[in-house]
């Protein structure tokens, strides 16, 4: 086991399944590479908009001080802003996308169509969201309260705002339905898995990523996308 887990963290590695699997990282860059400038809503310490080279101008909003420090070490975006993310405020069309990855869950319904308003508004071309396929039980891990899961999301919600959807992470079937994972402090993607043993059923979750973008209903997580009227 222990060598199969080398070999899924060597193809990680070499991201010689970002393209077939449509992972997030391929997916957020394929969303962003006609964008130059970015709003990172709820960054976190290791945002995966640090991939996307051809960004010039990002803003990481972060709550939490710790993800903060550590997004700043990683100099993961041109600028950095300690606020709550329902408290911020921009002009119109001032970035060329919005992202927030995994954030939308972390607040009520009506927060979250609030914050989702607000997003398109500054976007002058897309909106780039990712989020848990429905709702995923998750208390607060690496000591932070606000990562505590309040709302649940579904393809159909997206869908009737304009965005097309995609599914990510493999099959939801496979996954444990609460989530504790600690993200800073290195906690164990296979552990996530609903069986034992982990390493052997997150190879299987991500061979299921093949198909499961096609058929988003069927995936642990959602990619979604709306193009902004106006944009290029």
């Amino acid at each position: 086991m222990k060598t199969m887990r080398k070999i899924i963290e060597s193809l990680y590695n070499l991201r010689l399944l970002d393209r077939p699997c449509h992972t997030l990282i391929y997916s957020l860059q394929e969303a962003l590479k006609d964008c130059k400038s970015v709003l990172d809503i709820g960054c976190g310490p290791d945002s995966p908009l640090r991939h996307c080279k051809n960004i010039e101008y990002s803003v990481g909003i972060e709550q939490f001080k710790p993800y903060l420090l550590e997004a700043k070490k990683r100099k993961t975006h041109s600028k950095y802003i300690n606020k709550m993310a329902q408290e911020l405020d921009f002009p119109k069309k001032s970035f060329d996308a919005v992202i927030m990855t995994e954030v939308l869950e972390h607040f009520s319904k009506e927060i979250s169509r609030q914050m989702l308003s607000k997003a398109e508004k500054w976007a002058k071309k897309k909106v780039v969201i990712t989020v848990p396929n429905g709702f995923l039980v998750q208390a607060g891990v690496d000591d932070n309260p606000l990562q505590e899961h309040l709302s649940g999301w579904t393809v159909n919600e997206f869908r009737k705002r304009g965005y097309r959807v995609t599914g990510r992470a493999g099959l939801k079937c496979l996954r444990k339905d609460e989530q504790t994972e600690s993200r800073l402090h290195g906690g164990d993607i296979y552990n996530t898995m609903r069986w034992k043993p982990g390493v052997f059923w997150y190879a299987v979750s991500g061979l299921s990523q093949l198909f499961v973008y096609f058929f988003p209903e069927l995936a642990y997580g959602l990619f979604c996308v709306k193009k902004i009227r106006g944009g290029n």
